[in-house]
């Protein structure tokens, strides 16, 4: 993603998406359209359309947001200690966009960690419409 196309695809988010993907917001618990949601298919970047999680590792943590136990592909991590907090921020890697942050209080049967990811940092693509929207290699993550 280049930055024209990035400069783009960010006038054309909503308020609340903007202020989280670049300005590291948090979306208010319980109130995401993907924290009780649960179709198939995969999640990805609202703003570069880098996929990052499936569904096959969505998990409800009952915390109010969208809970993953692995992401699609290598994130970014930091260290945030905002908000007198010790915490690990999570952001795509192509579109730099705040996603949410790790913990390491997940499932311990898939490995102990729980991607704690904003919806409004996040596009869902239905696994019916996968290849039509160009991200048929992402079929094989399903049983």
């Amino acid at each position: 993603m280049d930055q024209d196309q990035k400069a783009k695809r960010l006038k054309e988010l909503t308020p609340d998406q903007f202020q989280v993907t670049q300005e590291a917001a948090t979306d208010y618990p319980f109130r995401g359209k993907y924290d009780d949601f649960y179709q198939k298919g995969i999640y990805v970047d609202i703003v570069s359309g880098e996929p990052l999680f499936s569904s096959e590792d969505k998990y409800d943590a009952g915390c109010g947001w969208p809970s993953f136990t692995r992401p699609i592909k290598k994130l970014v991590y930091h260290r945030d200690q905002s908000h007198n907090m010790e915490r690990t921020e999570v952001k795509s890697p192509e579109g730099d966009s705040h996603l949410g942050h790790v913990f390491d209080d997940g499932p311990s049967d898939k490995g102990g960690l729980r991607y704690c990811i904003n919806s409004s940092a996040l596009d869902f693509i239905p696994f019916d419409q996968l290849e039509q929207r160009g991200y048929g290699e992402y079929r094989k993550l399903f049983k």
